[in-house]
């Protein structure tokens, strides 16, 4: 599969929609991934109300846009406001906490997030 070409995503038309077993609490908007031909999966995540146990299974980077997201990993519990980023390796088994957050993401590869 070849890359896509360069490609502009307006956050406003981001289609944001349930994902895995927590779509409840957690909506994602993927920006790129796999239907471009890359490694590299990006997107948001809406938190509201959020607890989230997960173990990733990528190398991931979050970054707070809006609210505030607690991570619990490793015995240490990180709190992220706006602007906040947190580099999580693969294999980490940890919480997702969020009363209200929207959350860039990026993992690598994205073809161990399916």
């Amino acid at each position: 599969m070849s890359k896509a070409e360069l490609r502009l995503v307006a956050f406003k038309d981001i289609a944001f929609g349930p994902r895995f077993e927590h779509g409840d609490v957690c909506k994602i908007g993927e920006t790129a991934g796999a239907r471009e031909g890359t490694e590299l999966g990006t997107g948001f995540a809406r938190m509201e109300g959020a607890r989230i146990p997960w173990t990733t299974s990528y190398d991931e980077v979050l970054t707070v846009f809006e609210g505030e997201l607690t991570v619990h990993a490793g015995g240490k519990t990180y709190q992220l406001g706006p602007r906040d980023s947190l580099w999580i390796p693969s294999g980490t088994e940890l919480v997702y906490e969020a009363e209200h957050a929207l959350v860039h993401y990026a993992i690598h590869p994205v073809s161990a997030a399916t």
